[in-house]
Order: C-alpha cells, then structure tokens, then sequence
C-alpha cells in the first residue's frame, strides 16, 4: 500500500459545501449557494480524477490514515481511508454521475424555497457515501452507512409538510434500522473472533480459515448478518418495501440516492467483504437466492405501475437484485460491472423522468401524458437511449453486464438463475417500453384542467412540481439545457459505458481485489473451451431475444393495439390487482408488524410508562405530600397543653438517645 495526501480530500470537500451552504445559505443568494455546492462537488470529482489517473499508473492501494480514533487493548480502529480498484470504481461514480445530478438539480429546484437546504443536504449526502465506500475498516463504513441513511431521510423527506413525504422518509429510516442491527451484530464478532475490524487485517486472518461446508459457522453468521445489512441498505426481500415510497422525495433525490449510489452500498458492501462470503457458501447461496427472488418480483410489480417514478423505483430494486445474483454465484465483478452501468442509465431515466415531470407542470401518472416526444424531443431521445440501455438491446451498456451476469449465473451458479434472470430481463424490456410508449407515444392525454389542477395541488415546495411551471405554459415543454446537459453526457455513458467490458477488462481490471477467483474463471472471456464459447452466444442470443420479445410486446399492447392492455386487466381480474397493489405487501407489513407495534407500543409507553410511572410518580407525590400535611396540621391546634405535650415528648427523645449513645 501507498500513502497518498490527497485521498482525505474527496469526502471532506462535500463535507465543507454542505457545511457553507447549511449554516449561511439562508442569507445567501442562490447564486451563491449553487456556486458552493457545485465548486465542492465538483472539486471532489476533479480530485477523484486526479487520483485515478495516478492510481492507473502505480496499480497499488492508496491509504490515508487521518487519525487515531479508538484504542482499547489490542482493539484500535484509525480514521482512515483506502483506495484499491473496487472503491475506484465506487468513488469515481459516486463524484461523477453525483456531480451531473447536482448540476440538474439548479434547474429543477432553483424555484423552491429550501433551495439552500436542498443543496447542503445533497453535499452532505455525497461526504457520507464517499466516506462509505473510501472507508479502511467496517467501523468507518458503518459510519458513512449511517450517514446516508440520515441524508436519505433529509432528502426524501425534503418537503416535510407534504404527510406522504414525512412518511416516506421515516418509512425510510426505520427500514433501514432494521437491516443495519444486523450490520452491527456482525461487526460484534467481528471484534469478539479477529480482534480488528481493518480491512486487510482482517482479511488476512480469515483467508487461512477453510470453507465451512458442514452447517453454520462463524464466518456463515457474519456474512448472513452483513447480508441483512445490504438487504435493507439495497431494497432487498423483506425489508425492499422503503425504495418505492422514497419517490415522494424530488425527482434529483431519486436519481442520486435510489438509482445511482446509496442503494449500490449493501453491494458495494457484500462485494468487499468477498473473503468472508467466499467461505460461507451458505450465506452465499442465500445472497443469491435473495436477490434473484426479488429481481423478478419487483419487475412483475413494475408492470402495472402508472405513476412514472415508481415503475423506475421498481426497476431499481429489480436491477440490484440482478447485483446480488451476481455476486451471489462468485461473480462479483460482473456485480460491480452493472452497479456501475445500471448508475449511468438508471441515473439518466430518473433525471429524464423528472424533466417529463417537470415539463408537464408536475404530473407523474402516464395515463396523463402521451405525445411527449413532439414536445420534449431532446428528453425523448435520451429517455430512450436509457430504456434501450436498461433494456439490453445489444450496443449499449446495460447489455455487456446483464449478459455477463447471466452467463455467469450458468456457468457458476445454476441455470434456475439463468432462466429468472433471462425471465427478468424480458419483462424489464416491456415495462420499460411501456412507460416510453404511454409517456411519449400516441397524442398527448392532459389539458388545460390538468394543468389547472396540476399547478394547485403541487404548490412550492409541496409536492414534485414546485413552481417549475411558472411561465404558465399551457402545453408540454422542454426543460431548459442546466437540465438536459446532464441527460446529454449520461446518455452518452448510457451508450458506451459497457464497452470497458469487452474482452473481460473490466474483470481483470478488478481481480487484485477478487484474487481468491480462480484463474480459469478470469480467462473464460478471452479464449475457453469451444464448447464454453458456444453455450455463452447461445445464451447470449437467447437473452437479446428476451428483450427484443418484451419491445415487441409493448409496442403491440402499448402502440399497435392500445386497446387491448384493459382487455387483459379485466380478464385477469383479482391477478391484475394484485399486481396493481404491489401484492399487498405494504397492508400486510401494517397488519403483522406495524399496527401491533404501535398498539404494543402505545400500551407499554402509555399505560405503562407514561400513565403508570410518570404520571404515577407525579400524581402520588401530590397525594402524599396532602396526607402528609393533613396529618402535620393537627399538630398546630393552638392547645397549650398539646403544645407542652409535643415538648415533653420531644425532649423525651433527646434524653433517650443521649443515654443510648452514653452506653455504647
């Protein structure tokens, strides 16, 4: 490892915008306050690159210990930071796709009057999930996984007089409470068993340990605990049911938290800690199985969603799922390979849906729009570069990582992968052609009274409008290019990002990081066996048809034959609104775990602690303090005698005790 001076820079820049902007923005100028938070973030970003460029060179891990934090015995944790090919990928990322977002976010929010909090809180965002992911030991991550978690809440629940966005943001916080105990519980052994919680101590003392194949071991309930962790970091079955509700947040908060970034980290995490779950192939199995299960249920769910943002909230728990297949097969490369693709075109449809949402006075229901692209044609073509991307039409980057995580889920995993995930890709394809269909396809479905409507229900700084439409266009129209110069470069990334795939180097890049993958494995892309190469375009073919077969679906329900979607929804009936509902999933949490809670809660604290401790406490003090006194005053009836009576009695005392001490 080299000592590097500037590492300590790229999370404390944001740090030092959010502060500015947090205690002086109020009285600032908005020029000013986007001067600070793009200077800052951008400033990151430049030294990210700075960075790389020399890290490309010397291809050995930068460190940066700040200081000594806590000692304890042999147990000491530092404040330091750590730079190896895996938190290159995640920094680099994490400062740019970050950086585009914020540049966006001038145009979509300069109208709001907590335009000033807004940006602190982006910048504070980006200081904690840079500190995450540049982070030499779990105690730091931990801190930055905490971090994001509070920037989440800020930010989704950005305009807080809005119930449904208050909601959403403590739905938010406490789910991922939930996943972070048992984040916790597996820093606990960690101590309890290694002693040290920095990485490459502690992967050094774990890689000399066997596999543990008979049953559950230590290393077993460490990575099954880290996985409940990154199930409520990344939206995971159970605890996934916070991402969709977070789109109450704005539209650039969609963007850089829940498609580009935070919701990344219980990969990002899973992936770092690869020495631990390559020998509990338990708990990799379960990493596997969770995450396939839930790339097909959440696509399933995507297919009746109307609202915009939430047919890409579903999308992006479904794409992580596709993560954690990844890695749950051995394949962590090709996790990390569509973590990063999927932030590209991920990060363009929701800054695409926002311009939509924008350009049309604030509405997100489909059924609303229509003929969009007459309107918005620079927001059209992106849009569909990013739906051809995430779709996997062969070019473009989401299809370099999505077939190399399905190959890998054959060859290394089980073709029940395969199948589920190639079942996947095909309904990511349709839902995401019928959202650009519905959207920008057909004629436009809205109106002056939508618009009317529009304008007084989404006021400043109460919903996704917020003023945006203030010129009082009665028609769609374009946003202004602070918003779609960002669409332009992610579309682009959206194009040629997974190229860096071709030939496996993207993989090898990564493999010091994943040394323990064997050799056979890294070298499958560039030659194998024949037979290997035959089966991979075999089923890379099946997989291009896959979503060629999901287009063609949308265009025949959604173009061609439009009447035909509420055909089948009525001839499905109950299944449809199942579907429509999101399965129930969120009555059914109310019914078994929110409503006795807060009964159970409300019984323990209220009538146990409240009404029987506190209020009991109080109460009985005023009640003995009455007896008390009512008992006192007697004393004082005006009676001489009763007086020399007390007296005697008093005296009586004295002398008694006089003696009692005289004889001891």
């Amino acid at each position: 490892m080299t000592p590097n001076p500037y590492l300590w820079l790229i999370p404390i820049l944001p740090l030092a915008g959010a502060a500015i902007n947090g205690f002086f923005g109020r009285q600032s100028s908005k020029r000013a306050i986007t001067a600070v938070a793009l200077t800052f973030c951008g400033a990151a970003f430049a030294v990210a690159l700075f960075i790389a460029f020399r890290f490309s060179s010397e291809a050995a891990p930068y460190y940066f210990d700040l200081a000594h934090w806590l000692r304890s015995g042999d147990f000491h944790v530092d404040f330091s930071f750590y730079l190896d090919q895996l938190s290159l990928v995640m920094m680099l990322v994490v400062t740019g796709v970050g950086f585009l977002i914020h540049i966006y976010s001038v145009g979509y929010m300069w109208d709001d009057d907590g335009y000033y909090r807004f940006m602190a809180y982006m910048n504070l965002f980006m200081f904690f999930m840079l500190t995450l992911v540049l982070a030499k030991n779990y105690l730091m991550m931990f801190i930055g996984w905490e971090g994001v978690g509070l920037a989440s809440y800020l930010l989704i629940g950005f305009w807080f007089l809005k119930d449904s966005a208050a909601s959403a943001g403590k739905k938010a916080f406490i789910v991922n409470r939930i996943g972070d105990f048992g984040f916790l519980i597996a820093l606990f052994l960690m101590i309890k068993h290694f002693g040290t919680l920095d990485f490459p101590a502690l992967f050094a003392k774990i890689q000399p340990l066997g596999v543990e194949t008979a049953g559950a071991g230590l290393l077993t309930a460490i990575g099954l605990l880290l996985m409940v962790g990154a199930a409520g970091k990344s939206a995971q079955i159970p605890l996934y049911v916070w991402l969709p509700d977070a789109m109450e947040g704005p539209t650039p908060v969609s963007a850089l938290i829940h498609a580009a970034t935070m919701v990344t980290a219980g990969v990002y995490m899973v992936a770092r800690s690869h020495v631990i779950f390559e020998r509990a192939p338990s708990a990799l199995t379960v990493v596997a199985i969770i995450g396939t299960l839930t790339a097909i249920f959440a696509a399933t769910i995507g297919i009746a969603q109307t609202d915009i943002k939430k047919v890409l909230a579903y999308s992006t728990v479904s794409q992580l799922g596709y993560m954690f297949m990844a890695c749950g097969v051995g394949a962590f490369s090709a996790g990390i390979f569509h973590l990063m693709t999927h932030a590209f075109f991920k990060g363009l449809l929701f800054l695409a849906a926002g311009s939509v949402i924008h350009g049309v006075g604030g509405e997100q229901d489909m059924r609303k729009m229509g003929g969009l692209r007459r309107y918005m044609p620079i927001t059209f073509i992106t849009m569909g570069i990013g739906t051809l991307a995430i779709a996997g039409i062969p070019g473009l980057a989401g299809f370099f990582s999505k077939d190399e995580i399905l190959w890998k889920a054959y060859s290394q995993g089980s073709w029940v992968y395969w199948l589920i995930g190639v079942i996947t890709a095909f309904i990511t394809s349709f839902y995401m052609f019928r959202l650009m269909y519905m959207t920008f396809g057909g004629d436009y479905r809205g109106g002056s009274e939508h618009y009317e409507h529009s304008h007084n229900s989404h006021g400043h700084g109460h919903g996704d409008a917020h003023g945006h439409d203030a010129h009082g266009h009665g028609e769609p129209h374009e946003s202004p290019w602070v918003m779609l110069a960002p669409l332009v470069i992610l579309a682009f990334l959206s194009v040629v990002g997974g190229w860096i795939g071709i030939g496996g180097r993207f993989e090898h890049f990564l493999a010091p990081v994943f040394q323990s993958a064997p050799a056979a494995e890294l070298a499958h892309e560039t030659g194998g066996e024949g037979a290997n190469q035959f089966t991979e375009k075999l089923l890379m073919g099946v997989s291009i048809l896959a979503a060629f077969g999901g287009w063609f679906f949308a265009y025949l329900l959604y173009s061609s034959k439009p009447q035909l979607p509420a055909r089948i929804a009525r001839a499905l009936g109950g299944l449809y609104e199942a579907v429509a509902h999101k399965y129930y999933i969120d009555e059914l949490y109310a019914v078994l775990f929110v409503k006795p809670l807060i009964d159970g809660s409300t019984e323990i604290l209220w009538h146990g602690v409240d009404q029987g401790v506190i209020d009991a406490t109080v109460n009985n003090s005023a009640v003995a303090a009455r007896e008390v006194s009512d008992e006192v005053r007697h004393m004082q009836s005006g009676n001489l005698r009763s007086y020399a009576g007390w007296v005697a009695a008093g005296g009586a005392c004295v002398i008694a005790y006089m003696v009692w001490m005289g004889i001891r």
